[in-house]
């Protein structure tokens, strides 16, 4: 009887990582998963790598820049971990084009991941043909979070439709004393309030001339001119503790009642969680404005570094596995906030925040990936610099876009 090449393969696979029953595998895990709900949804990881014979090994960084930094680190220096975690961006190129990683394709070609994923994750980790990380999670970066106690208080009934009625909404939220737009002040933040900004209020069309084209005459363009105002605008709604403030501790303030808005990645949905806050009842969330608004797809990944010890390669392709598994996935996204990478998973028991998640990604119309899928991370980092200063500091906008013409430049 004649076996198809893939089922072959995969029979290769699971006999490869075959172990006696007393055996485990060993894995430790390099992350940035350390506020509240990221440690919870990071446990439901651990607990079904052990479910399936692992042992994983927490090793907690915070902040994804030093975790990132560690981990290359550890690598270089010829102690790496068996997995780390990065973004689902350029992040890991460099160190994959210079041999540091061990790519996963068994199991990936087992268990289809071509199938399942959607093209924007693929491109990220999919390189020259190999798979170089195992997707952990769906997230859109720029989600926009209400605080419906702080909304009551100023008289606000309903989530803003538009930018216009954000910054109206704003307003109410200000002459009632609170905090209108809870925001911690770190560079990566600033990041994401800008993104969101280009995205719905300059739209999909601008995003990717900026983004993708990096084209100098649409930055040094009417269109653009009038998001980086808007962009500038927003700081004028923060606090006097906002800089240097942690995402979470801004979230606190939503879940307290003591602010009214946050525009964050939906990881923020799992400090609500970890408060015993339910989206629609004590929260409101929007990915943007309208039905057709563009879906920011970001997310995490595990990258396996390079080793040729055997019981090394079983845990990375074993941890591989598990994290794209159906129950991983919906354990883990219940907990971090995120949507589940597959479209095969049952969602039903999900909050109305993911529901609204899934349904976006299942309009590949409205799939925008994040910026940072087309620049490289000297890129990101220059224009990180750019937006940091322009929202901290007096400078006029047409200098901000001349600077910003000269970060994005290849």
């Amino acid at each position: 009887m004649k076996y198809p090449r893939h089922a072959l393969a995969a029979a290769a696979l699971l006999a490869a990582t075959a172990l006696p029953a007393s055996a485990q595998l060993k894995a430790e895990v390099i992350h940035w998963w350390t506020s509240g709900g990221e440690s919870a949804a990071a446990k439901t990881l651990a607990d079904a790598y052990k479910a399936q014979g692992g042992l994983w090994v927490d090793t907690a960084v915070a902040l994804g820049e030093q975790a990132r930094s560690v981990a290359i680190n550890r690598i270089a220096g010829g102690n790496p971990p068996t997995a780390a975690q990065f973004n689902t961006t350029q992040q890991f190129r460099d160190i994959v084009d210079q041999g540091y990683l061990n790519n996963v394709d068994a199991v990936a070609q087992r268990d289809g991941w071509d199938k399942f994923l959607p093209e924007t994750v693929l491109q990220a980790i999919k390189v020259k043909g190999h798979y170089y990380a195992a997707p952990v999670d769906i997230h859109n970066m720029s989600w926009f979070w209400f605080s419906k106690a702080a909304f009551k208080k100023a008289g606000i009934a309903e989530e803003p439709k538009s930018f216009d009625e954000l910054f109206a909404d704003l307003d109410k939220l200000k002459a009632a004393g609170l905090v209108p737009l809870a925001h911690g002040g770190q560079p990566w933040q600033d990041g994401i309030v800008f993104t969101a900004v280009l995205a719905h209020y300059g739209g999909r069309d601008l995003y990717l001339k900026v983004f993708r084209d990096r084209d100098p005459k649409a930055i040094m363009g009417e269109d653009f001119k009038k998001v980086l105002l808007a962009f500038k605008r927003l700081q004028s709604y923060t606090d006097k503790g906002s800089p240097g403030r942690n995402w979470n501790d801004a979230t606190a303030m939503l879940i307290s009642g003591r602010a009214g808005v946050q525009i964050m990645g939906d990881w923020a949905k799992g400090e609500f969680a970890q408060a015993k806050q339910e989206a629609g009842k004590d929260y409101l969330c929007a990915p943007g404005f309208g039905p057709h608004a563009p879906y920011i797809i970001q997310g995490d990944v595990m990258v396996f570094p390079k080793t040729d010890k055997p019981d090394q390669i079983k845990a990375q392709q074993l941890l591989a596995s598990v994290i794209t598994q159906p129950a991983t996935q919906v354990a883990f996204s219940m907990k971090k906030g995120s949507i589940p990478i597959r479209t095969d998973v049952d969602v039903s028991k999900m909050d109305v925040c993911a529901q609204m998640g899934v349904a976006a990604m299942k309009d590949k119309s409205r799939h925008l990936a994040n910026g940072e899928i087309y620049i490289t991370p000297d890129q990101n980092g220059a224009l990180q610099d750019v937006l940091t200063s322009y929202w901290n500091r007096n400078i006029p906008v047409e200098k901000v876009q001349k600077d910003i013409v000269s970060a994005l430049r290849n």
